[in-house]
């Protein structure tokens, strides 16, 4: 009797595993979720460059204005406040930062800070997610309220963690689910540095402006 020893060709198992992910991607509606996320992002960007060109051309001078915010508060300040809104829920666009760091001596530098900043508050609100298991009624109504974050985050794992990086969801929600769901953590870091590149993609276009 003779046994099969036939060999299994790596890229043909590699192909298979890529067509299944394909079909899963597709059933799960993946795509789709990125197409719309990628287009609201983009109505986002365009809609702020349209106020502040607006703004700057109708109403007042916005770029004295972040150069008196440059002049009058100091960098730390700025620097504090952004890390507090990245950190709690992202209350403010990190998009106005980006344009105040356009007007610093070193840009570059302080947009590198403003990323780690963001970088540092995501990992934060990861670990409240992952302690809100010692509170079970907040965890529980955190739950609810972040939902469709872990639904998204469950279905597409690390994936989601670079769509929460790069387009406009909030940052800091999608790492609470992480931390809820206690996905982790050494991926997350390593799939959350994806942040960086959120910033140095807005910078291109909004030091181009200021």
């Amino acid at each position: 009797m003779k046994l099969n020893n036939r060999k299994v060709n790596p890229n043909q198992v590699t192909v298979k595993r890529l067509v299944l992910l394909n079909r899963y991607y597709r059933i799960s509606r993946f795509y789709e979720f990125i197409r719309n996320t990628s287009l609201k992002g983009g109505v986002i960007i365009a809609a702020f460059v349209l106020l502040i060109v607006g703004l700057d051309y109708f109403v007042l001078d916005f770029d004295a204005l972040l150069n008196q915010l440059v002049e009058t508060y100091s960098a730390g300040k700025v620097f504090l406040v952004f890390f507090l809104s990245e950190t709690f829920l992202g209350l403010l666009p990190p998009e106005i930062f980006i344009a105040w760091a356009s007007k610093a001596a070193s840009p570059w530098l302080f947009l590198l800070v403003l990323a780690f900043l963001s970088y540092l508050g995501g990992v934060l609100s990861y670990l409240a997610g992952n302690r809100l298991f010692l509170i079970p009624t907040v965890k529980d109504y955190i739950e609810i309220k972040i939902k469709s974050h872990i639904v998204n985050l469950r279905k597409w794992g690390a994936l989601f963690i670079v769509i929460g990086a790069l387009l406009p969801l909030p940052h800091s929600i999608v790492s609470v689910a992480c931390g809820l769901i206690k996905f982790n953590f050494r991926s997350y870091l390593l799939w959350a540095l994806f942040r960086f590149g959120r910033f140095g993609i807005y910078a291109f276009i909004i030091f181009q402006i200021f």
